[in-house]
């Protein structure tokens, strides 16, 4: 027996022992003996005050990806990244922006669905690029800014602002604002922005393999709607909700093999055209809820910070891992945009759920 354990109490080892396990488990590699040997000691579990540490600022730190197998950990909104890559900032149908936050790293299924997407757009429905906006921090987790979700490597910020035929400069990239697809104070779309091109681009999104959701505004969920004839099957996918108007947002369903990772349950069947689009294009979505006569005066409470005890345990040794070395997150790095894998085993096909009215 090692000198550490002879000092252990049994029920630790025993709790020690099923974490190790748990660990190789999930990740392998040459980074267990590191992440074995800072929970056997105590490490990052035992510090109850890092553990209470709001998540976002402790994963909001961090530079460069972890140096583990490439899996989502946990669910949209409350997760963290493992092995991520990051999309190159310029590509042969693309360009990422707002590069001063650190937010183009994904799991590679969704840098390999962005960068198919951005090259088929443009050969085949007159897209001349992707403008492509956050997606995850180099291992994920919550954000100091901006997001709910983007915490697990398979969210991504579409611009619904064409590429123009040059690169913009990083100062560009960080001032050019995205472009609003409604009418002035309404909630339609304007035909003059909105095109066919944009449609098609969304509908092809929609309709690849792995994509679990596409969150735009109701107002343009209403106009794929109205022009999506007789093929509407690829609707469903494509959920109105607040805001969106000025991009679309793409989320993957969780892929073959990352355990721990929790899909969405599917949308409800149909395309999603009827009832629920006519209540978010109706006025009670968007009006604040009057508190009843007579009811006495609630103050809002402060919204409780995620903190890394709130996530997976797993998310400890992401945080914790050695950070992937060498890498330069420019326009130098090549881009893999043909990945070699086929498309049907590149990108898991979503998990059948019982369907939610």
């Amino acid at each position: 027996m090692s000198p550490l354990k002879a000092h252990t109490p049994k029920h630790k080892i025993k709790e020690n022992h099923s974490l190790e396990r748990t660990l190789l488990h999930e990740f392998g590699g040459a980074f267990i003996g590191c992440v074995i040997s800072l929970v056997v000691m105590g490490g990052f579990t035992a510090d109850p005050a890092y553990a209470q540490t709001a998540a976002k600022q402790l994963f909001g730190k961090k530079t460069a990806p972890a140096n583990l197998q490439a899996r989502a950990i946990g669910s949209y909104a409350k997760g963290c990244l493992a092995g991520a890559r990051a999309l190159s900032i310029d590509g042969p149908a693309w360009q990422a922006m707002r590069l001063s936050r650190n937010r183009n790293w994904g799991h590679p299924n969704l840098i390999a669905f962005i960068e198919k997407l951005a090259v088929d757009a443009k050969t085949y429905d007159g897209w001349n690029g992707l403008l492509v906006g956050d997606l995850a921090q180099p291992r994920g987790g919550p954000m100091i800014s901006g997001h709910a979700s983007h915490q697990i490597g398979l969210d991504a910020d579409i611009w619904l602002r064409p590429m123009p035929d040059r690169r913009f400069t990083r100062k560009e990239r960080e001032e050019i604002s995205a472009i609003s697809m409604l009418k002035k104070g309404t909630r339609t779309i304007d035909p003059k922005k909105f095109t066919m091109a944009h449609f098609r681009l969304i509908k092809r999104a929609a309709s690849t393999p792995g994509l679990a959701r596409i969150f735009v505004h109701p107002g343009i969920k209403k106009a794929l709607c109205d022009r999506a004839g007789s093929d509407r099957a690829w609707l469903r996918q494509v959920r109105p909700w607040y805001g969106h108007h000025y991009h679309f947002h793409i989320r993957m369903s969780c892929p073959a093999g990352s355990t721990g990772c929790k899909n969405q349950a599917p949308p409800p069947a149909g395309d999603g055209c009827g009832k629920e689009l006519s209540w978010w294009l109706s006025d009670d979505p968007w009006t604040p809820k009057k508190p009843k006569k007579g009811a006495p005066k609630v103050k809002p409470k402060k919204k409780r910070q995620i903190t890394l005890s709130d996530l997976p345990q797993a998310c400890s040794a992401v945080l914790d891992a050695a950070p992937v070395t060498g890498l330069q997150n420019t326009s130098a790095n090549p881009s893999r945009f043909a990945p070699s894998e086929p498309i049907s085993q590149l990108f898991a096909l979503p998990r059948s759920r019982p369907l939610q009215n």
